[in-house]
């Protein structure tokens, strides 16, 4: 098994503590919704805390039909939270696990950064290129510009 670290930063006009709570406590409510092209449904494990699982299943037609998560944990204080993707997306037979430390920052003029360190577990000898961990990245903007766009569009949603 290798492992291999990839760190991404993006922006966003939304606020850090808006954008946490869209991507950790109210994901189940908010992803449907501000996703329906890409998102059906999320299932949280009991309340989502450290070790729970999540399960976010996607609409027919896309490249998988679901994604679990387990929780790694949240701290609401700074804005960040980890989690390892376990089960379905894009794992198949080359990778294990990938596990991700995300913190949402205040931006100087306004909105935030959100700093990204993903590691990707190859299964074997399993190679990942920077070109697939780029691939998965857009890919999963399906669901992130949306809940970007909802949260613009709803200023009430996630305060």
């Amino acid at each position: 098994m290798g492992v291999v670290t990839y760190d991404y930063e993006s922006t966003s006009p939304v606020a850090p503590s808006r954008l946490f709570k869209a991507y950790t406590v109210e994901a189940p409510k908010v992803w449907p919704t501000a996703a329906p092209n890409a998102v059906k449904s999320i299932e949280v494990e009991a309340n989502p805390s450290s070790g729970s699982i999540v399960k976010i299943n996607f609409v027919e037609g896309l490249p998988f039909q679901y994604m679990k998560h387990q929780i790694g944990g949240h701290d609401e204080n700074n804005f960040s939270y980890s989690y390892d993707l376990i089960e379905g997306g894009p794992l198949g037979d080359k990778l294990e696990k990938i596990s991700y430390e995300n913190k949402f920052e205040a931006a100087a003029g306004g909105g935030s950064i959100c700093k990204s360190s993903m590691k990707f577990y190859t299964v074997g000898d399993n190679v990942i290129t920077e070109d697939e961990i780029k691939a998965l990245i857009k890919g999963s903007e399906g669901v992130y510009k949306p809940v970007e766009a909802y949260l613009l569009a709803n200023p009430e949603s996630c305060n």
